[in-house]
This record gives structure tokens, C-alpha cells and sequence, in this order.
């Protein structure tokens, strides 16, 4: 921050502490202009829901853009049913809600290659005022649509996408196909593993795509990633795959997680163990691999900036927290000690320096209430913007946590939630007299 904007945070830190402690009791000044308390009266903010029933609206991921440059326009995907695993058969649309007219449903696809926890990547393109994107199943593979909603005007390209660059040329993608196998949720139904029967497959990895083109590459693969040795331990013996991409603000390097599973020995049979992870980074080419975080306890994290990255996870010798690691480098530090205590999903919010703020969320409490809050950084302050229950029908695959996103100016956040008794649904909460 600079030395300006520094002082004109000082003068307003009495009326931002007012504002957070009148959130925090529930006593937030009266809501602006389309927004109104919770169904359930336990948002600690403005909040609303911007899809009802009788279908179910939610996102997904929390490291997308769902919010259009302009804020106006709300992406979201819409399905039938909840509570079992989607099928091959199972179909969902994709939309978009238009929060200044009346948050109207505006139909744009559909999409075959989807799961309950990331949907189907659906996301605006950056770098663009009014493409969107997302993954779908056609002719027996997984593909990426590309879609102008202003004129109608599709394209579709020959491999589905994870990450986007932040000039949304490029994109990094997984084998959804084997993490589907690996852990089931994650990735998509339809098409079998075609490595199902080997652990280090050399032809399953991460691939560069070039969205203008269609072109792509495999740049890092499953064989090339177990040469390295976890802590003096060779992975081959185990079950290996990809997940979690997730390029650079500067488009410059992305980070994977190595995940595997072991295989244990029970009375009916061989079956696999639960996962353990190692983070990595790399150059957007695949060069100049570098492990991260090597404790096998990564979970989830966020780019602060194009060298430093804070993720949930417990180092050697140390507690589980999130952490700030410097890439490329062997420093890190906690973040948020004691005020986030417990593992989320966490984002930097677009406001000021882009660094004073983590949005973050919980899973259920004891009494299945999920809390999404905002922490200051500079302060340690924590202010909560809601508590909203998720009824015990929603747990497994088919949980719906928060997720909470940010719009582009920082102002409101969306999450999915089921809090109002229609199903899932995507809600607003406004921030804007916290975060000033």
C-alpha cells in the first residue's frame, strides 16, 4: 500500500471498525438498494439469494471468474436433482443471472462433464468483456466451449480447461478422467480411464492449451513427476494423479498438486488408501519443476501475488494453519495465526493493494453451520458475514460448501448454499461497508 493510501485508511479505520463490529453482532446499518436479510436472519450482512427453486443453482469453485467485468452478469449452473452422484446421463445448463433486471435466468448451454464440487469449470474468460467457457462431453471426449454472449457465437475446442492465464490465452488442463477414477467427484463421468490399469502413466498428466488455437501439449506427466522422491520415498509403487491447477497472476507459472494412494491389503480384497499430496509449481511450459510444499498435507490455496502462495497445510515440525510460501524458495510464514484456525477456501479480495483482505469460509460446525468471513491482514482483525446451516443431506460428493467468490470490485460476494430451504442456491452478500 502506498504511503497516500495508507493514510487514508487511517482516516477511516474508526468508521471501518464500526462497520465491522456492527456485522459482526448483527447490527449492520440498513442494507442498499436489492438487498434484504436471509431467509434464515443469520447473515451478518446484506445478503440475498439470486436463484430459487424449484431447480438448483450453485458455481463451484472458488478461484473462477464468476462475476462479468461489469458485475452485472452472475454465472451459474442449474440442475434437476441433488443428493446422489451424477451419472453419464445427468445433464446440467449452464446460465447466467442479470442481477440488474430483476435477476433474470439467461439460458446459455448445456454441459455433460460436471461434478458437484467444481461443476463444470464454468467461467468468463479474462481478458474479455463477454466470453464465458466451459467444460463439456461431445463425440466421446471431454471438450471446452467458448461461448460470446452477447452474439451467440460458439466454438469449441478439443480438450476441456482447469486453470486460464489472466489474458486468457492460455489454459492448463488435468486427465479429468483420472482424477474421476482417483477420487470420484472431482472429476467427470463418461469416459473410462484409459491408464486405469497402471499407476504412472507416461501419457496422462498436465497439458498447455492454446485457446485461440485448440492446440495443446502434454508439458509435465504423471512418469516425469514420480522420479522426484517424496521425502526418500519412490511413489511408483502407488496409485498417482493430478488435481488442483492453478496459473499465476502474471501468467508466468501454476501450481498442480501431486496426489496418490496407496494400496492396503483387507479382507475382501486390495482396495486404496486416502490421498496424500505434495504441492508443485512450474513454468507455464513445464520447466523449472519446484516443490512447493513438500509435507503431504497441502490443501487449499490461492495465488497472493505471482511469487507467493497461501495454502492450508502443516509443515514439518509445525502446526496446520495457512501459510505464505515464497515460490521457488524454501521461506514461508503463517498467516492469520490463530484467527484462521481452521481449513477453508481462501481468495484475496480485489480492493486496495489486493493483499489486505483474505475472503475465506468453514466447513460445518457441530451444529453444521458454515461461516464465510473476511480477514484483515494488516490489523488480524476477522469479521463474519454469516452462519448459514447445510442440512445433513448435503455431506460426501454431494456437500455444498460455501466456496465464496468475489465480484471484480470487491464489493459483494457470491456462495452456494442451501440455507434458505429451496435447495442449493447462489447467494450475494454484501461487503462493501467492511471492506470500504
Amino acid at each position: 500500500m502506498t504511503s497516500v493510501s495508507w493514510r487514508a485508511a487511517k482516516c477511516t479505520r474508526r468508521d471501518w471498525l464500526k462497520s465491522a463490529l456492527a456485522a459482526t453482532a448483527g447490527l449492520a446499518a440498513a442494507p442498499p438498494s436489492g438487498f434484504a436479510a436471509a431467509v434464515d436472519s443469520e447473515a451478518l450482512v446484506p445478503a440475498r439469494a439470486i436463484t430459487s427453486g424449484p431447480r438448483f443453482h450453485w458455481f463451484g469453485y472458488y478461484d473462477k471468474l464468476e462475476f462479468d467485468p461489469t458485475n452485472r452478469y452472475v454465472l451459474s449452473n442449474e440442475v434437476e436433482f441433488e443428493h446422489r452422484t451424477p451419472a453419464a446421463s445427468d445433464r446440467i445448463q449452464v446460465g447466467m443471472v442479470d442481477i440488474q433486471d430483476g435477476d433474470k435466468w439467461i439460458p446459455l448451454g448445456k454441459s455433460d462433464a460436471w461434478g458437484w464440487q467444481q461443476g463444470c469449470m464454468l467461467q468468463w474468460r479474462p481478458g474479455t468483456e463477454r466470453e464465458v467457457l466451459w467444460n463439456d462431453r461431445e463425440d466421446g471426449r471431454f471438450v471446452c466451449h467458448i461461448l460470446d454472449v452477447k452474439t451467440g457465437a460458439k466454438r469449441t475446442l478439443p480438450k476441456p480447461v482447469y486453470s486460464v492465464s489472466p489474458d486468457g490465452k492460455w489454459a492448463v488442463t488435468a486427465d479429468f478422467a483420472r482424477i474421476q477414477a482417483m477420487r470420484p467427484g472431482y472429476g467427470y463421468q463418461g469416459i473410462p480411464d484409459p491408464h486405469a490399469d497402471q499407476k504412472t502413466p507416461q501419457d496422462s498428466g498436465i497439458w498447455r492449451l492454446n485457446l485461440e488455437t485448440g492446440d495443446s501439449r502434454l508439458i509435465v506427466s504423471l512418469a516425469e513427476v514420480v522420479k522426484i522422491l517424496h521425502q526418500g520415498e519412490d511413489l511408483r509403487p502407488h496409485w498417482n494423479y493430478f488435481n488442483h491447477l492453478l496459473i499465476n497472476p502474471d501468467g508466468t507459472r501454476f501450481i498442480f498438486l501431486h496426489r496418490w494412494r496407496k494400496e492396503i491389503a483387507t479382507p475382501a480384497g486390495r482396495s486404496l488408501g486416502g490421498f496424500i499430496t505434495r504441492m508443485f509449481t512450474a513454468n507455464l511450459d513445464g520447466s523449472d519443476l519446484h516443490v512447493l510444499d513438500p509435507s503431504g498435507h497441502t490443501s487449499h490455496f490461492i495465488w497472493r501475488d505471482p511469487q507467493h502462495v497461501c495454502a492450508w497445510t502443516k509443515p514439518e515440525g509445525r502446526k496446520a494453519a495457512f501459510y505464505l510460501f515464497e515460490d521457488q524458495t524454501a521461506n514461508v510464514e503463517i498467516v492469520g495465526d490463530g484467527v484462521m484456525a481452521v481449513n477453508g477456501h481462501n481468495t484475496y479480495v480485489p480492493v486496495g493493494s489486493g493483499t489486505e483482505w483474505i475472503l475465506n469460509d468453514t466447513y460445518p460446525d457441530r451444529t453444521r453451520r458454515q461461516t464465510p468471513y473476511l480477514f484483515h491482514v494488516p490489523t488480524g482483525r476477522r469479521v463474519e458475514l454469516g452462519h448459514f446451516y447445510l442440512p445433513p443431506e448435503y455431506q460426501g460428493e454431494w456437500r455444498c460448501d460455501l466456496h465464496p467468490r468475489c465480484s471484480r470490485d470487491g464489493r459483494t460476494v457470491a456462495i452456494d448454499s442451501p440455507h434458505g430451504g429451496t435447495g442449493r442456491q447462489v447467494w450475494l452478500l454484501d461487503i462493501s461497508r467492511i471492506v470500504g
